[in-house]
């Protein structure tokens, strides 16, 4: 009866000591408060896990009384690792996860001029990382034309067939009303767009921001349908020392050399790119597809820190160029009365900076900026050639204060622009350009949920030449507003006025080698407004996917539109026309993340741009109506990289009113990395798709050819592959 009594007993004990035993946890989002699902919850030394389930709750059954560490974790969120006593006082013990910013939120914007997190800026700003720009320059390291490629909204045009000359376009507008900067110093405009894109490295970027819509208020003229600012890598104490080696089978080598270092007081960056390539010539009717040349840069930067509210940045940028495009025969020295077309570009380019950052406070802070840039260009072509040199000053003074809850930038700048054309039997062609303007910006945190950035620009600007005359006054307001409803679903909303002064250098003047071209008379500048919507939204599926939506509408109008008249005989002159240009559409963007390992990008953009000045058809030449992008990409960190690309491009209209055929393009990456060094192999467009499968780009007769638009691919199919090297 004893022993029967006495195991009962035991029996009760061991019960009451196994439910005192049991652990139940709540996993909680430490600023929503709502249950995270799928979340991994283990006791260490035990190694005992389980998975929160949709009320964020998990239980551990039967724990031996002691001491424990209980590590928890969660996709996006900060791993947490907690003491707990066993038997543990309580009924639930909650635990909250902070959010870990992820990459893209940690980014700092400063095209914006406030230095903020771009989760917290009202503007919509795209940015390009230091890891996608490493990706793209694989694939074409000479230059940054293919790190816009995949990005929604933005077309790289190329616009000649003979120097290969490409342009920007965002939302289907001109590649002049999209305003190129280089860590904001507006250095490629007018008549120094040429070639711009095909002359900017992106060996030493660590950044690209992208505005798309009316931001005239934030950078003065040319900022109708965007801004493009390339950010450079800036010095670290631990030293930077880069080489890439790249090779193709269309002949074209590229080597570059990177190096940064910061010390105590200074510091340095610098950049050294060759691009030689040889002519190809891809379908054997004896003009290049892709033209000669030879290039090269020298960019050092002098970084100096007298104090540690103080720097000083001055460097200077040196690119000089040859390109030789048309008749392969002529450019191998083997010319006659048949084969004699060539198109010859000759360029120098050199921009000087100096910026001046100084700390007053831990609230104020002012930046002084100054730039003098050259660039000089050659073309020749049979019986033909143009000459001319363009200098360009830019003065900036920006004055920001962080109040209680408002950073407000106030400043002003000067803009001077000088084109010289050489003595050349045409009429004179100089021009000036002299701009001055203030502004300010208030950006206010009215509260978490809402955040508000307005802005207000006031420019005087005049331009002449030998013949005419005028000056204008602009007030350009610009309005952002950044909505927050939850931690996953955000919107902006913004407009904006803007202008672009007139200029003889455009995308149609480019591929006539401006020959013919009246100087300019009796024009205004043209006047825009117009603005963005969206609406982004981000969750998790489950415990390994990461989901991300972006949805943009877009709308510009541009008041007198300046249009190039005429056809050669006697010749072409601009004008302003009666109606103007619009362009309105959507861009959609979704983002799907698998383990951080795989990760698949969609783009689909809508674009309906139309001159309304132009009888008939008035959709804008050149401007698909469908875009489609994708993406897939495996990345093992440090070891190795895979991407597969894939593009759709609907049908265009030519400036003839050719309707062109629609066409897909696909390519694919990869890249095997090592501790010191990587190589890497690329093959674009690998299912060749080429403008002269569809029609012929040179145009008979053979000695002086005409040339088609330029809409796809001229050179196919090409691999390339290299070496990267970090010392």
């Amino acid at each position: 009866m004893n022993k029967r009594y006495i195991t009962i007993v035991a029996l009760l004990c061991t019960t009451i000591v196994f439910a005192q035993n049991n652990l139940k946890v709540k996993v909680t989002h430490a600023d929503t408060k709502e249950p995270l699902v799928a979340a991994t919850l283990s006791v260490v030394p035990l190694k005992k896990d389980g998975i929160s389930d949709s009320a964020g709750l998990v239980t551990f059954q039967n724990l031996p009384a002691g001491k424990y560490q209980l590590a928890v974790s969660y996709v996006g969120f900060a791993e947490r690792q907690v003491s707990v006593v066993i038997p543990f006082n309580g009924s639930v013990l909650e635990i909250e996860l902070e959010p870990e910013e992820e990459e893209e939120e940690e980014v700092i914007v400063q095209s914006t001029r406030t230095s903020r997190t771009i989760k917290n800026v009202p503007t919509r700003v795209e940015t390009i990382e230091l890891e996608e720009i490493d990706e793209k320059s694989n694939m074409r390291p000479a230059n940054v034309s293919m790190l816009l490629h995949e990005s929604t909204g933005i077309q790289v045009q190329q616009t000649s067939a003979t120097s290969g000359n490409a342009s920007i376009r965002i939302q289907g507008l001109d590649g002049r009303y999209t305003q190129l900067l280089k860590d904001g110093f507006p250095s490629f405009g007018n008549f120094a767009s040429g070639l711009s894109v095909l002359e900017i490295p992106p060996l030493d970027l660590k950044q690209v921001e992208i505005i798309k819509g009316p931001v005239s208020p934030l950078f003065g003229g040319g900022a109708i349908a965007g801004v493009v600012n390339f950010i450079s890598k800036t010095p670290k104490e631990k030293a930077e020392h880069s080489i890439v080696l790249n090779q193709s089978n269309i002949g074209q080598t590229n080597l570059g050399y990177f190096s940064a270092k910061k010390n105590k007081k200074t510091g340095y960056t610098f950049l050294g790119l060759v691009n030689n390539q040889k002519p190809f010539d891809e379908d054997k009717d004896d003009f290049t597809e892709v033209p000669e040349s030879f290039e090269f840069t020298l960019h050092p930067k002098l970084f100096i820190y007298p104090n540690e509210k103080t720097t000083f940045i001055l460097g200077n940028s040196f690119t000089k160029g040859k390109r030789t495009g048309g008749d392969v025969q002529v450019i191998k020295g083997r010319g006659d009365s048949f084969h004699r077309y060539f198109e010859e570009n000759n360029t120098v380019r050199n921009i000087t900076t100096l910026e001046v950052q100084q700390k007053i406070n831990a609230q104020k802070s002012l930046t002084v900026k100054q730039s003098f840039s050259l660039f000089d260009r050659h073309i020749e072509i049979p019986g033909y050639h143009f000459d001319g040199i363009s200098y360009n000053s830019f003065t900036d003074i920006a004055y920001l204060v962080n109040l209680a809850g408002h950073s407000i930038v106030a400043g002003g700048n000067i803009v001077y622009d000088n084109f010289n054309e050489k003595p050349t039997s045409i009429a004179d062609r100089d021009n000036k350009n002299f701009t001055a303007g203030v502004y300010i910006q208030d950006t206010w945190d009215a509260s978490e949920i809402i955040k508000l950035e307005s802005g207000l620009r006031f420019d005087w600007t005049k331009y002449s030449n030998s013949i005419f005359s005028n000056s204008e006054l602009f007030v350009l307001p610009r309005i952002s507003l950044l909505v927050k409803y939850n931690s996953k679903l955000s919107s902006r909303i913004g407009a904006g006025m803007g202008y672009k002064v007139p200029t003889l250098f455009t995308e149609r003047t480019e591929t006539i080698q401006y020959r013919d071209v009246a100087q300019l008379a009796d024009v205004r500048s043209e006047k825009s407004y117009g603005g963005t919507a969206d609406l982004n939204f981000k969750t998790k599926i489950g415990h390994d996917f990461d989901f991300s939506f972006n949805n943009m509408f877009f709308y510009t109008w541009i008041d007198q539109p300046l249009v190039l008249q005429g056809s050669g005989f006697p010749g072409y002159s601009f004008v302003n026309a009666a109606d103007p240009v619009q362009s309105k559409g959507f861009e959609t963007n979704a983002k799907f993340i698998y383990k951080h390992n795989f990760k698949l990008f969609l783009g689909y953009t809508f674009t309906d741009a139309k001159a309304k000045y132009q009888v008939g058809n008035q959709v804008l030449p050149l401007v698909p109506k469908h875009k489609f992008n994708s993406a897939l990409i495996y990345e093992k960190h440090e070891f190795l990289k895979l991407g597969l690309e894939g593009y759709y491009t609907s049908q265009q209209f030519l400036y003839n009113g050719f309707r062109t055929d629609d066409y897909w393009e696909f390519g694919f990456m990869a890249e095997k990395l090592w501790e010191k060094f990587s190589v890497y192999i690329n093959f674009e467009n690998f299912t060749d798709t080429k403008q002269n499968k569809f029609k012929r780009v040179a145009n008979e007769p053979h000695s002086n050819p005409s040339f088609d638009d330029i809409w796809t691919h001229t050179e196919g199919f090409v691999i390339n592959g290299g070496i990267k090297i970090k010392l």
